[in-house]
């Protein structure tokens, strides 16, 4: 029986009780899904009719220019949130407070206000024709917010041994920021900078409110606008949505996953030199120091006329 500091092995009593709930639970959780498929049967919700919609062209058309919409803003909002997020973790580590008060403040305050408002702010105040760009930055301000902070637990992760041995070399702090501690801290919080980006991903959603034709509102405008024999689509085209939107989530992740990986196989550091060439390098250093002591003309002494 197998141990450890933090977990007792359980024994046949626990593992028979174990298998129990775990076979209790599954029938609970395919009696719920077989009782809810039924229902939707019932009011015909599941009707061939239902998820035949999705084999015209139009609506077909309508749902790829809805995720093209979808991807346009997130990627705006995607570098704008990483780069709003560099300047102020950069900012709120300044040693001028102005600036260090500044971006505190920032992060403080609009990581306190419902996305949901910012974007609809942003869209009303100053960009009432620009839906797209509205959604974009109100998605860059806030989560620009979080991603700072995360940089920020990144940085201060960092061991000080380091930012003292770049100081020690001469290097600015400039420097020393952009060249040692941020590059560490961006591969220590891969995980949850990705972890962001799909969040970000997610709430283009909130594009619907600011009339910007994102994936949601186009699924609202094809359940509500699509009859089928008397009912409206909204169950199949939640799934069909839900179903994109989690197939580009897993993208996303999968595409953090492989650039993680890549990080580690990365080759960095300082390479092991060979014995051998350990000794070799120390010969060929000890004859040329003998060749400068003897000089051009002999070993006898300098300058090498031996008189």
């Amino acid at each position: 029986m197998s141990a450890s500091v933090l977990y007792d092995a359980p024994g046949p009593k626990a593992r028979v009780r174990n298998r129990v709930f775990a076979v209790i639970g599954t029938l609970a959780i395919v009696a719920l899904i077989g009782v809810s498929v039924m229902r939707l049967e019932e009011k015909g919700h599941l009707a061939y009719a239902m998820w035949d919609i999705f084999n015209y062209a139009g609506i077909r058309q309508n749902i790829a220019d809805a995720i093209l919409a979808t991807l346009k803003a997130f990627a705006i909002a995607a570098v704008g949130s990483l780069v709003l997020g560099v300047l102020l973790a950069v900012g709120r580590l300044s040693d001028h407070k102005p600036v260090r008060w500044f971006a505190t403040g920032f992060i403080e305050l609009f990581r306190s206000i419902p996305l949901l408002i910012t974007i609809y702010a942003v869209w009303v105040g100053f960009l009432t024709d620009y839906s797209m760009w509205a959604l974009a930055i109100g998605l860059s301000i806030y989560n620009g917010c979080v991603q700072a902070e995360v940089l920020r637990a990144g940085i201060n992760s960092v061991p000080k041994g380091q930012r003292e041995a770049a100081y020690a070399l001469g290097m600015s702090k400039t420097q020393v920021m952009t060249h040692v501690l941020i590059p560490q801290a961006v591969r220590a919080m891969l995980p949850t900078i990705i972890s962001q980006l799909v969040v970000t991903l997610k709430d283009t959603s909130l594009g619907f409110i600011i009339l910007y034709p994102e994936l949601l509102a186009t699924a609202r405008l094809i359940a509500s606008n699509t009859q089928v024999n008397g009912q409206y689509p909204y169950v199949s085209t939640i799934v069909v949505i839900g179903t994109i939107y989690i197939t580009m989530c897993l993208l996303l992740s999968g595409l953090a996953t492989w650039i993680e990986k890549r990080g580690r196989r990365a080759k960095t550091g300082i390479a092991v030199v060979d014995g051998d060439d350990i000794v070799a390098a120390g010969d060929a250093g000890q004859a040329a120091a003998t060749t400068i002591l003897a000089g051009p003309g002999g070993s006898d002494g300098v300058g090498g006329t031996g008189n």
